[in-house]
């Protein structure tokens, strides 16, 4: 599909090339990593572009975020999904400039899993978290005010100030079963979850799908297959998630037209693929942009210099996204 390019990396792209690390299509541009305060700007054009700032996996942390239109973060706002953690990380969101920030929970917020925590708190916390405070952080007139939007499984239409451009989103907070933390479903029954997924511009998912930007330190792919055999008929413009820390990254798929297949591309970390030379058939081909936003590192993941590697530094940088708001397809 004249994808020319594959570049694999288990340190930061920055330890092997002072260049920025970016992906450009004709519709779709991605850096994963740049100077903070330095970003590069959207593209010079008589056409409307829409910056998309990729966060996910922040765990209580904050970071420089760049600038942008729209802040999408996939989960994992917190540790465990106390009161004072979603406090402090939704004083975080709040002064954040973008004009939409949406977002949803992950498996470690496991008071935003309101069924679940009815039954399992006494395992996480001393004192039962007081959950109505906890979502009127997250959905009450201060997080409204601030641009705040929270999904959970839910689909959202949102246009910005100065565009006249509708963009679609889903959000769900769901993934494989994966220990005994929260919104976890058995692969068995990921239909009840996935089918229920719209055909939108933007995808949220906490979870990663199967062969993307989901392999383990141990090498294990465990992202959801029946999410990735739903994606050739869903084809988002762009699709972000997290989970899977340590293979933080990008990746933009081109579909076949004719015979649109699941996206199976996989290295250990970092995904890059960049389109050089396009055909006329690829160009006029949907595209799907790709990220994995987690901006921890893993306890596995070290440098060279043996220490381990700073959150949301040089490989877990925030992922910005701009998207050509009318693609002509």
């Amino acid at each position: 599909m004249g994808l020319s390019k594959v570049l694999k990396s288990q340190h930061p792209l920055s330890e092997q090339t002072d260049a920025p690390i970016s992906i450009h299509t004709a519709d779709a541009i991605v850096h994963l990593e740049y100077e903070c305060g330095q970003e590069p700007p959207k593209p010079p054009s008589e056409d409307r572009w829409t910056r998309f700032v990729c966060i996910s996996d922040t765990h209580c942390e904050e970071c420089p975020v760049p600038d942008g239109d729209v802040l999408l973060h996939s989960g994992d706002l917190t540790h465990t999904g106390g009161l004072r953690e979603v406090k402090e990380t939704m004083a975080w969101l709040y002064s954040l400039p973008h004009q939409v920030k949406i977002i949803i929970a992950g498996n470690h917020d496991l008071t935003f899993h309101h069924g679940w925590y009815e039954k399992t708190w006494k395992r996480w916390h001393g004192d039962k978290q007081d959950q109505a405070a906890i979502m009127e952080l997250v959905k009450g007139p201060a997080a409204k005010e601030a641009g705040i939007v929270y999904l959970d499984c839910e689909e959202y239409q949102f246009s910005l100030k100065d565009s006249g451009k509708v963009w679609t989103v889903y959000g769900s907070p769901w993934q494989p079963e994966f220990g005994a933390c929260a919104f976890n479903y058995s692969r068995s029954k990921a239909h009840t979850i996935v089918d229920r997924i719209p055909k939108v511009d933007i995808l949220l998912t906490h979870g990663p799908p199967y062969g993307v930007l989901d392999e383990t330190s141990r090498r294990l792919k465990v992202g959801c297959k029946t999410l990735s055999s739903r994606l050739p008929q869903l084809q988002p413009r762009l699709h972000t998630f997290g989970h899977i820390h340590e293979s933080h990254g990008a990746y933009i798929h081109s579909w076949d037209k004719t015979s649109p297949s699941c996206p199976v591309v996989q290295s250990y970390g970092k995904i890059l693929k960049t389109l050089t030379n396009p055909d006329g058939e690829e160009r006029r081909a949907n595209k799907t942009v790709f990220v994995n936003a987690s901006n921890l590192p893993t306890a596995s993941q070290w440098n060279p210099s043996a220490h381990r590697l700073p959150f949301a530094g040089p490989g877990f940088q925030p992922v910005v996204v701009d998207l050509k708001d009318n693609t002509g397809n």
